[in-house]
């Protein structure tokens, strides 16, 4: 199977140009991007940095959000993570939560420099896993002005509890542990990285929901990408340890900047979202400009590619007030 147009999932709008990019993040790890612009596009515009989902590339989801952006009249960076995609990283196929958060920073740090940014309009945009991660970046990176989240995913959550918070217990997480750390040992005698393996090729007729939403994205022509883990061999499996052992949004009520959390009603992952939204809110004097916009209806991955179920709308007017 090979994506639909020239190795990405989408068409490229008429009205938008699309070229290549490279920068560097704090860690010395070169990131590569797509870097979308109206075409014509004249001055300094506001710009948006866009990433994930968790486990995907830039030619996917990442990369229609920031063409639909720029057709909006936003500058857009889709990039891919450290380790993955076209991205820089020794090891491959392995997620952080700080490198991660970095990554995001990284790409503000592109647009600041660039002569097409406006460097007091800069926003990001974190889709799934990547949403979290943006609420991470914003917390901590005060030149961010504006954040979308889109399906929400906390990946510290998910992995130190497991799906729907069923795994939350300290004997739960110690036999994760072994298990990864285990395959650790396993590795470095090997001197290779086991692969979890990606979104499975065939899904039972009594898989979980949210097991078929993913499989109807990644594995099929709607979604598939030959860089992304998810569509292929997934992360290499001792990525789980970091998250397990860490947590992402400590300090989300002190994100003073504008925030928009995007969220489908039957997504199985929604709870993030609200969650999330809560504790950014809590004992907070800036909750003024944050908000919880559920979309009635909707499942996880529509919001990666559906663009009659994404609020393009409503995120071009929430980026437009930065």
């Amino acid at each position: 199977m090979k994506s639909a147009y020239d190795g990405y999932t989408f068409r490229l709008s008429k009205n938008v140009t699309r070229q290549k990019v490279r920068f560097t993040n704090r860690y010395g790890i070169e990131l590569a991007g797509d870097l979308y612009l109206p075409a014509g596009a004249r001055g300094r515009l506001a710009a948006i940095a866009v990433c994930g989902p968790f486990g995907a590339v830039k030619e996917q989801a990442s990369g229609l959000y920031a063409d639909e952006l720029a057709s909006r009249g936003f500058a857009a960076l889709a990039f891919d993570p450290s380790f993955t995609g076209e991205s820089g990283g020794a090891v491959r196929n392995v997620a952080s939560p700080d490198i991660n958060t970095e990554d995001f920073c990284a790409a503000v740090d592109f647009l600041s420099a660039s002569d097409f940014a406006d460097p007091a309009r800069i926003g990001i945009l974190g889709i799934c896993g990547f949403g979290g991660l943006a609420l991470n970046a914003a917390a901590m990176d005060t030149r961010i002005k504006a954040t979308v989240t889109s399906t929400m995913y906390d990946m510290c959550r998910v992995n130190a509890r497991g799906y729907f918070d069923a795994e939350d217990s300290a004997d739960a997480r110690y036999k994760l542990k072994e298990s990864l750390n285990a395959q650790r040992t396993a590795d470095f005698a090997s001197g290779t990285y086991k692969r979890a393996g990606g979104v499975a090729e065939r899904v039972p007729d009594d898989a979980p929901f949210f097991v078929k939403d993913y499989h109807d994205y990644y594995k099929t022509a709607r979604g598939y990408s030959e860089r992304s883990l998810n569509s292929n061999g997934g992360w290499n499996v001792t990525s789980s340890l970091p998250f397990i052992n860490m947590t992402i949004n400590n300090y989300s009520n002190e994100i003073r900047s504008a925030v928009l959390i995007i969220h489908c009603e039957k997504a199985h992952s929604c709870d993030f979202s609200r969650d999330a939204y809560a504790k950014m809110l809590m004992d907070s004097p800036y909750a003024a400009n944050k908000e919880l916009f559920i979309i009635p209806g909707a499942v996880h991955t529509d919001l990666y590619d559906r663009k009659d179920v994404i609020p393009f709308g409503r995120i071009e007017s929430f980026f437009r007030a930065m």
